[in-house]
């Protein structure tokens, strides 16, 4: 190895402010850190994107679809599902010995420990309850979200390199990086793999499904491809990325956690897609449908 990319001197901290002397008591100081900024530049992306499609006519083909106030609310609670999914994902999929003995520990979220496929699963839930309660289609709900998605995990993913943490394997390639964390050899910066096929290459396949080939008027078609792309990726990524030190490799040195974990996405995804309408749905066609099943 001739040379290795030096890392970026940037702190895990975006900004810093305080203490402040509040009545004789020290508050602070408080911290912005690049991954909050992330969740919080996803969300509010989510937000503006969800609204902007459902009030786009020509991407629905006719087919109902919510209303930009319940969109708002979805936010919420879709926010809720994410933060408390990721936690116990992260929980019970990857360090649940340490949690199991020491619980006071699962509420310390600022000590990090989340999960996408926990963060996953969790808004899946709020959004299913979300549509039951305002009698909306479900399959919609899950295509506005997913095609919002890639933002916020690409981001994230660039919020682990600026960390410097959930680096690659040791690697001997031109752009390989020493991090500080990870010792004296230079590894992949397997982040910035996951930013680009997560992030930018999901995020420009799903764009072009929702805006030149109305896939949200193909209820479930959208989450499909999500999931067996994100899957897909993640599984790729994996051959690069270190293990979690607290679980090492599961099979063959080579099977991780994060590979188990997306083989269900994949699956989930293929039936989402064989289940979607073959040609954009609209409302009346689904009623003749149903009245047909009937007869």
């Amino acid at each position: 190895m001739l040379f290795a990319l030096p890392f970026p001197a940037i702190g895990p901290d975006l900004l810093t402010v305080g203490p402040f002397d509040v009545g004789g008591f020290s508050l602070g100081p408080f911290a912005l850190r690049w991954y909050a900024l992330a969740y919080i530049v996803g969300l509010v992306f989510g937000w503006w994107y969800l609204r902007k499609m459902v009030r786009t006519d020509r991407l629905w083909a006719g087919l109902s679809r919510p209303g930009e106030i319940e969109i708002d609310d979805l936010l919420v609670w879709m926010t809720f599902g994410v933060v408390l999914g990721g936690r116990i994902g992260y929980v019970l999929f990857y360090d649940l010995d340490v949690y199991l003995a020491n619980p006071i520990e699962i509420l310390k979220t600022w000590n990090g420990g989340m999960s996408f496929h926990g963060g996953l699963a969790g808004t899946a839930v709020a959004m299913m309850l979300f549509a039951r309660k305002h009698g909306l289609r479900i399959r919609t709900l899950f295509d506005l979200s997913a095609a919002a998605v890639p933002v916020g995990l690409g981001l994230g993913r660039i919020a682990n390199f600026i960390n410097g943490e959930l680096y690659g394997r040791v690697s001997d390639v031109p752009w390989a990086i020493v991090f500080p964390n990870g010792g004296d050899l230079p590894r992949h910066p397997s982040q910035l793999y996951e930013a680009g096929l997560e992030g930018i290459v999901l995020m420009a396949v799903l764009t072009v499904l929702v805006w030149k080939r109305q896939a949200l008027a193909r209820p479930g078609l959208v989450t499909g491809v999500f999931g067996i792309g994100y899957g897909l990726a993640r599984i790729i990524v994996e051959n690069y990325r270190m293990p979690d030190a607290q679980l090492g490799y599961l099979a063959f040195d080579t099977i991780t956690m994060g590979m188990v974990l997306s083989v269900p996405m994949i699956l989930i995804g293929l039936a989402f897609i064989l289940a979607a309408p073959r040609a954009p749905a609209t409302d009346a066609s689904n009623a003749a449908a149903k009245a047909g099943e009937a007869q």
